[in-house]
């Protein structure tokens, strides 16, 4: 699985804290800043399930399966996944998931893109199925032996 994650980088806010609301969300292997329309990015990199090994454990110290898992699987389409995170929270070390980005996250959202071979084993894996508040099965991550 390859998975990059864009976050906009404002003329107000520090770029440290912007990094560290990305990582602690996401482990990446590289990190660039990128200029698009007048619009300052940070975009990072990863591949594999460990990239996403935070997003994982939030998601579940958090007991947010559910929430998350609606979240990511309205993002699906063909292999691709794409779905939003609230910056702020993320600064905060907490997984909030946004469905109208823009007006949830008002310094812009974390977006993750995601692409994998089996995007509904990337769904069980990362947010499984739980029933009354248990998970039901634990699959392993798509693309990782």
């Amino acid at each position: 699985m390859r998975v990059e994650v864009w976050v906009e980088l404002r003329d107000t806010e520090d770029r440290d804290k912007v990094l560290r609301a990305l990582n602690n969300v996401f482990t990446p292997r590289e990190v660039r800043e990128e200029v698009i329309e007048g619009r300052k990015y940070v975009v990072a990199r990863g591949e594999g399930s460990h990239c996403l090994l935070k997003l994982y454990k939030l998601i579940r110290e958090e007991e947010i399966h559910d929430a998350a898992r609606e979240n990511i699987r309205r993002g699906i389409r063909g292999n691709t996944i794409i779905f939003h995170l609230n910056k702020q929270a993320a600064y905060s070390g907490l997984a909030v998931f946004c469905t109208v980005p823009h007006k949830e996250s008002p310094l812009g959202p974390i977006t993750f893109i995601v692409t994998c071979s089996d995007p509904r084993r990337f769904l069980d894996w990362i947010a499984p199925k739980t029933f009354r508040g248990q998970v039901v099965y634990e699959a392993k991550p798509p693309d990782d032996p």
